[in-house]
């Protein structure tokens, strides 16, 4: 209770309603649209104001909701302590096994295994493993052998005396997502039903292994595939759903199917919308599992794994891949997952190296030792604007899960076209954001590095959306496993990008990157042979010169044409005359808008068509220098991407 003073204080600062706040905004707009100027309409569908009160919490079911309480929003335990994944590719097992050993002392607490095409056998499994303890270490194994690991290993723990209560493992067989959603087919039989029966009996026959998992969603596909947040979190609680149904169907009891799975989320660059994402994604999947009436209220706790995105790497300026992967795994543990893995920043276009994997697992490290996120459970919540956000991509999800369910479930409604309907408007939607700038991706559609080349390591296949992206050798279905035995030439990777299934007649999703277009054209640029130039001819009200300067060079920049910028020519056809002796093939001119009238014509007389006479802007002259034959303008209007096409192919690249 306050004190004497503390009243006395708070009573001579009285509360402001929110319409005073309102009279105060509006007349600092001074006439401006209020929803234009603050408020932002997200790609999820609803709006998000600029500032938010306890009154815009009214109505909110789950405020109050205690720590490790249902409906889980807060959290699933009492601690915030996630697990520091490292996925490791099985290219053999000796390698495979040296390389998980030493991220485990670089500070890894768990271990993913990346099995590729092929099986492990029973002596390459034992080396993969020898020296990691699962009972301290959490191992994860994906890809098409993840069944037969799931085998290997039950028969090792068996063998070992392994104490069943500190035993983690999981295995991602994902027959919905990697296989259906991929693919377009289930391999194993046309609805899958044999898939979920090998799934039902490793459940069964690892019943003494309480933290054992083997469905596994991996909704961060729908992520990289370019789906927005919202249908994410829907589309990836439908696919845990329709586990759940199907599993039931085979045998296991809701607590069983509900207890056997791991989802796997991405968590993008969009900092609060991530951090209520993983909010959301708990308490939804509380209350799907709330309607089975599990003996258990483990069946409603969502055993979350968080992998940071795919879809934001860059292959240009990836050194601030590093810078995305913090903040990413930022809005992941503040939120509250069970484990998390932070892509490498050369993961797009290479194997990562060691100095990539140990920088990816320092982020987490020094989250945890250095910045103590680990020590707090929740420390979003009660944020009015997290709250909000929570319930607002809750209720937009829910509506889309909704709508997968009246389709008959996650399978029916994407062998109907559905889910791949819905993802594509929203990927075609960020397509057109990154190449009009609208979104940016730092180095790629803006703020290049003007002195950068791609390297070697850097080909056609990394930056194309044509060709699987996965890149592993064993994608190339040329035969060779893990193990070195007898291959059968068949691809069946089960990696995560690979789509070179075999033809069903049903649509697939297309895992991309985001900035696969600017890096396209910039890679034929850097690989042309050529050194196209672009010349900055600044002139007319200083000021509006270099500022025009500066657009101008970030956005030639961003396909690879070298800038040679100028500090300020007093006189145009002195400029114009320095732009022809560089041997520029571009030259841009950069004035104010009331300049253009004059300048331009001024500088098109001494340029001819010895060089493109490019305009930075949209003045109001537009149409009458288009007259004198002056028709190359640039400005914020502009598509960047499909401009710069223009000029790369005007140049004969």
């Amino acid at each position: 209770m306050a004190n004497n003073k503390e009243q006395k204080l708070l009573t001579e600062f009285p509360p402001v309603p929110t319409e005073k706040w309102e009279e105060v905004i509006t007349a600092d707009l001074k006439g401006a649209d209020y929803g234009k100027k603050l408020v932002w309409r997200t790609a999820e569908g609803f709006d998000v104001r600029p500032y938010y009160r306890a009154g815009d919490l009214e109505g909110i079911r789950h405020l109050g909701a205690g720590i490790g309480s249902f409906p889980y929003v807060r959290s699933t335990g009492k601690c915030n302590g996630w697990r520091i994944q490292q996925t490791v590719k099985v290219k053999d097992p000796v390698s495979a096994n040296a390389e998980a050993l030493g991220a485990i002392a670089g500070g890894a607490e768990a271990i993913g295994f990346s099995l590729g095409c092929k099986e492990v056998c029973a002596e390459g499994f034992e080396k993969l493993l020898q020296g990691i303890d699962p009972e301290k270490v959490e191992l994860t194994f994906c890809g098409a052998g993840a069944r037969s690991a799931a085998e290997r290993m039950l028969e090792k723990l068996e063998a070992t005396g392994a104490d069943p209560e500190k035993v983690r493992v999981n295995f991602v067989i994902d027959p919905l997502i990697t296989k259906l959603s991929l693919k377009g087919a289930f391999g194993c039989c046309e609805d899958g039903s044999v898939c979920f029966s090998e799934i039902a009996g490793l459940v069964n026959k690892a019943g003494k292994y309480p933290k054992m998992r083997f469905a596994g969603v991996s909704g961060h596909l729908f992520h990289n595939s370019g789906s927005t947040i919202v249908q994410e979190l829907a589309f990836t609680l439908a696919a845990g759903h329709e586990y759940v149904v199907k599993l039931m169907d085979a045998g296991l009891t809701a607590d069983q199917a509900a207890g056997s799975i791991r989802f796997s989320m991405a968590v993008s660059s969009n900092y609060f919308m991530e951090i209520a994402k993983f909010r959301a994604a708990r308490m939804l999947w509380a209350n799907i599992m709330e309607a089975y009436k599990p003996e258990c209220d483990c069946a409603g706790k969502m055993f979350i794994h968080a992998v940071t995105s795919k879809w934001n790497l860059t292959v240009y300026d990836p050194y601030v891949n590093m810078l995305r992967g913090t903040t990413e795994a930022m809005s992941a543990s503040i939120a509250g997952v069970h484990s998390l893995e932070v892509l490498p920043f050369d993961a797009a276009y290479e194997y990562p190296t060691e100095f990539s994997s140990r920088i990816a697992r320092n982020v987490q490290l020094l989250l945890k030792n250095e910045s103590h996120f680990d020590s707090v459970v929740d420390p979003s919540g009660g944020s009015y604007y997290i709250e909000k956000l929570t319930q607002s991509i809750a209720e937009q999800a829910w509506a889309l899960f909704r709508e997968v369910e009246d389709k008959g479930g996650y399978i029916e409604a994407f062998k109907a076209g559905f889910i791949q309907d819905k993802i594509e408007e929203a990927a075609n939607n960020k397509d057109k954001n990154i190449a009009t700038r609208r979104q940016i991706l730092l180095g790629t559609n803006q703020y290049p590095n003007f002195n950068e080349m791609a390297g070697e390591e850097i080909t056609e296949k990394t930056v194309s959306r044509e060709a699987c992206g996965c890149g592993c050798e064993e994608c190339d279905c040329g035969g060779g496993d893990a193990c070195g035995c007898e291959a059968d030439g068949q691809c069946d990777c089960g990696c995560e990008d690979c789509t070179c299934g075999p033809d069903s007649g049903v649509r697939t999703l297309k895992p991309y990157r985001g900035g696969m277009a600017f890096e396209e054209l910039r890679l034929r640029v850097d690989r042309s042979g050529k050194q196209p130039t672009a010349f900055m001819l600044t002139c007319g009200t200083l000021g509006m010169a270099r500022a025009r300067s500066q657009f101008s060079s970030n956005f030639f920049g961003c396909a690879g044409i070298r800038i040679i910028d100028n500090n300020f020519f007093t006189d145009v056809e002195q400029g114009a005359r320095a732009a022809l002796e560089s041997g520029a093939q571009i030259v841009v001119i950069c004035a104010a808008d009331d300049d253009y009238a004059t300048l331009a014509p001024r500088a098109k007389a001494v340029i001819g068509d010895k060089a493109v006479l490019v305009v930075a802007g949209a003045p109001a002259s537009a149409e009458e220098l288009k007259e004198q034959g002056i028709t190359n303008f640039i400005s914020v209007r502009s598509n960047v991407l499909e401009t710069l096409r223009e000029y790369v192919a005007g140049l004969g690249i």
